[in-house]
């Protein structure tokens, strides 16, 4: 989970507002109470300033987490703090959704703005 991995390139409309949307739907980490994998989507959409997320640096640091025993809660939170630090976008939402265990879902919904 590291936010080196991450890479941006400049942003061709840095004065016009528009919202980049990316989904992951096949993101995995590992229960750090059970040992047990998590399956969920990640979606995560921001207006950039100045720059943009390289999409396959992104791809790399989702995968940084498949062994990784963490709160959906932490992921979520650390998602954002990552790419707010490496975009400086001017708004930035990272919503998590992960499938049932046990019978029960959970969503975890994080905003940032400037």
């Amino acid at each position: 989970m590291k936010n080196e991995i991450l890479e941006i390139f400049d942003n061709t409309y840095p004065d016009r507002d528009y919202t980049i949307e990316i989904i992951n739907p096949e993101f995995t980490s590992v229960c750090p109470k059970t040992g047990l994998p998590d399956f969920g989507t990640i979606t995560i959409r921001y207006v950039p300033d100045k720059s943009c997320v390289e999409l396959k640096s992104l791809k790399y640091y989702f995968l940084e987490y498949r062994n990784a025993g963490i709160f959906y809660e932490n992921i979520t939170n650390k998602i954002l703090d990552d790419l707010v630090s490496v975009l400086q976008p001017r708004s930035l939402s990272v919503i998590t959704e992960w499938k049932a265990r046990g019978g029960i879902t959970e969503t975890v919904t994080v905003h940032y703005s400037v």
